[in-house]
């Protein structure tokens, strides 16, 4: 026990202290590692089910929208609860800390069960909104069950986590993120395909090994966070429950309304994409999932640069927030240039990883070769929204992420579609990407300048 409050107090110094860029290092490294694996649960799901038919492709891919809907509210809640508790760490209010982490644990869960409870009853109105035909409806069905009933046992390793970047912990965020990964990963073929007395479950397979991967993951964090490190706790302090969880829904639910216009952009996005057939529909399915995998530094840093932020906003330290944003973005331009020139290098490997028919194949290589070219742009718009998070300014993030999606990134994707069809659809996200990334970072300049200027005046 004295071991862990060390290492806690430990970590919570090195974000005030230590040298910025290579405390960024050193928290980053092992969430791209966690998150590769996690994200391997959407990649290895495709090309699974890619192997079951071109049908129960598309079906999959229709379902991304509505599954990171709710991913998204878990990700704006698991937002609000590293900001919250990295602030007071930094300001070393410890007992308010472990407070919050419980009412987070506990309100997150109810949140999250609600949205999912809501989802299962509309299956078939949602997804026949977004376009799917009632051949597709059936494997829609199968998968979406599953899948809202055992979402429930997605949030908790989520906000268990983020309790635990706060204190500047991310390796074992990594470990929990990385098994249940390994374990999606094994489970998919023997419960899609059949092995032994087991029998072939198809596309339903997919999300059950999925649940079951979560419910590992819900074990495992709730043991580290309740028993073993104490960083959660129901014990007395100068807040009520009521007060704790307005606190952590006043940043949560506006980012998790930003975060849940992503879904919202790209449904329409792909019901755009819908008026080209399923094979289009299926591509566009891949492309978003290798851009999951080609962003993964850029989310791990949106994972690991708020903790960071945070606890220094509760320490005053304006001056290491903005030179961890700067030195950020400088990294993620280059490194994003780096990883579209490979995914241009394999764009036919990647093609025929997931597809068999050319007219899909022929598609991923179209999206490769125009959406990553804005990958790091996009960085910069990630990392400028978890950052105004950070610093306790959730409005502003959800704001720049209605311009981003609603002025920029659909409304130019769908005048390209108008001009050049799918091409033209592409290259017109990509050019509402360049707009929101030069929005996105005068925008946090202006606050970050207005911060140090409120410090100033208090202290004169």
């Amino acid at each position: 026990m004295q071991q862990s409050k060390s290492q806690s107090e430990n970590g919570a110094a090195s974000l005030l202290e230590a040298p910025i860029d290579k405390t960024l290092v050193k928290m980053t490294v092992p969430m791209i590692f966690g998150m590769i694996t996690l994200m391997l649960f959407n990649i290895v799901d495709t090309f699974f089910v890619s192997m079951l038919g071109t049908d129960q492709l598309a079906a999959i891919s229709f379902t991304f929208p509505v599954t990171f809907t709710v991913i998204s509210l878990a990700i704006g809640l698991s937002i609000a609860t590293s900001a919250i508790i990295a602030k007071a760490l930094g300001a070393n209010n410890k007992a308010e800390a472990r407070f919050d982490g419980a009412v987070a644990l506990i309100v997150s869960a109810l949140l999250v069960i609600f949205t999912s409870f809501i989802g299962y009853l509309l299956i078939d109105p949602i997804f026949s909104l977004l376009g799917a035909t009632p051949d597709l409806l059936v494997y829609i069905r199968d998968y979406m069950a599953v899948w809202f009933i055992g979402s429930a046992l997605l949030i908790t390793p989520m906000i268990g986590n983020a309790v635990l970047r706060a204190s500047g912990d991310t390796k074992t965020p990594s470990i929990i993120m990385g098994g249940a990964g390994v374990i999606n990963a094994i489970l998919d073929p023997i419960l899609i395909f059949g092995f032994g007395p087991i029998p072939a479950l198809g596309i339903q397979g997919a999300a059950i090994a999925s649940v079951i991967a979560w419910s590992f993951g819900v074990a495992f964090i709730l043991y580290l966070l309740i028993i073993k490190r104490k960083l959660v706790a129901w014990e007395k302090c100068q807040q009520s429950f009521m007060s704790a969880t307005m606190k952590m829904l006043k940043i949560g639910v506006p980012a998790a309304s930003a975060n849940m216009l992503t879904p919202i952009a790209m449904a329409i996005m792909t019901a755009i994409v819908a008026t080209y057939g399923a094979h289009a529909v299926a591509a566009f399915g891949v492309g978003s999932r290798i851009e999951s995998i080609a962003s993964i530094v850029v989310l791990a840093l949106s994972m690991t640069l708020p903790p960071f932020i945070s606890q220094n906003f509760g320490a005053n330290r304006y001056d290491r927030v903005e030179q961890a944003y700067l030195i950020s973005l400088k990294f993620v331009l280059v490194w994003q240039f780096i990883i579209y020139l490979v995914l241009i290098a394999l764009s036919g490997v990647i093609g025929h990883i997931f597809a068999k028919e050319q007219n899909v194949i022929d598609v991923i290589k179209l999206f490769i070769y125009i959406l990553p070219l804005g990958y790091g742009l996009q960085g910069i718009i990630i990392l400028t929204n978890s950052s105004l998070n950070a610093l306790h300014k959730p409005m502003h993030a959800l704001v720049l992420s209605i311009v981003r999606l609603f002025v920029f990134y659909l409304p130019f994707a769908y005048v390209g579609s108008l001009i050049g069809d799918l091409k033209g659809l592409f290259i017109g996200a990509l050019i509402g990407n360049l707009c929101t990334a030069l929005v996105s970072y005068n925008w946090f300049k202006k606050q970050i300048t207005q911060c140090q200027s409120n410090i100033s005046s208090q202290t004169a």
